[in-house]
């Protein structure tokens, strides 16, 4: 079965078609940079110029970057205000002519892990943590997703978000060593898992690739492992959740 999966990002919304048997994409991922508007109407454009571009007439799997509820957008996270209440299934569908599972996409890229990746052989409660320029975060409880976790969401100190003080994006900006930059990863990491006692938390994101740059920082009481799938894991899961949705039997 080859699904195409589409992961939007804040730089860059990505795709591919994904042999869901194997995890492999069928033909090389293709990008095109996010609209600066961030807006619905312009994103819409895009996905349509993506779909089109594999020459695809399937369904559709996509993972989006803040609260997703039933394919509605229940907060702008990182994009444009205009995206609050619009039905996103509804609006990718109107664009493309096909159909749309959306979910939130650090929930994609731990549908990924889970089936092909670093979680593949877990049990339990396992949280995927993406760190990129927020803090995703993912929950799935024997495999299975519990939707529209927003850990990154949760006030720190003086912060209304704690992902504003210890995203990569802050250590970007804010020109933090990994080391330092860790330390406050690792006060997050304590945070949740206070609140939630997972027994596996993964982290992914870019950052993934530097996992030794900054795993002596991490001091938690539970198991720790980077994510194996890297960029490819949101377009995967997203893939994953429309066969979920459209063929949940098979």
């Amino acid at each position: 079965m080859e699904i195409l999966g589409i992961d939007i990002g804040g730089s860059g919304i990505k795709g591919a078609i994904v042999n869901l048997e194997t995890g492999e994409f069928v033909a090389p991922k293709f990008r095109i940079p996010t609209p600066e508007s961030r807006e619905p109407e312009e994103m819409a454009r895009v996905i349509k110029s993506l779909v089109e571009h594999f020459k695809y007439e399937g369904v559709v799997g996509c993972g989006f970057p803040t609260i997703v509820k039933k394919g509605i957008c229940k907060d702008e996270g990182n994009l444009s205000k205009k995206w609050v209440g619009v039905n996103i299934e509804e609006l990718f569908e109107k664009a493309t002519g096909l159909k749309f599972a959306v979910i939130n996409d650090a929930d994609a890229a731990g549908l990924a892990e889970i089936k092909f990746g670093a979680g593949k052989e877990e049990d339990g409660f396992t949280l995927m943590i993406t760190v990129g320029t927020g803090l995703g975060s993912g929950a799935y409880c024997s495999g299975d997703l519990i939707p529209n976790f927003e850990l990154g969401q949760l006030s720190y100190n003086e912060y209304e978000k704690i992902e504003d003080w210890a995203a990569s994006s802050v250590k970007k900006r804010e020109k933090l060593s990994f080391k330092e930059w860790g330390s406050r990863f690792n006060i997050f990491l304590n945070h949740i898992y206070k609140i939630l006692n997972p027994d596996l938390i993964l982290i992914g994101g870019g950052i993934s690739k530097d996992w030794l740059e900054f795993k002596d920082q991490l001091n938690v009481n539970t198991n720790i492992a980077p994510a194996k799938l890297r960029n490819k894991a949101g377009i995967m899961g997203a893939a994953i959740a429309a066969k979920h949705k459209f063929q949940p039997r098979n």
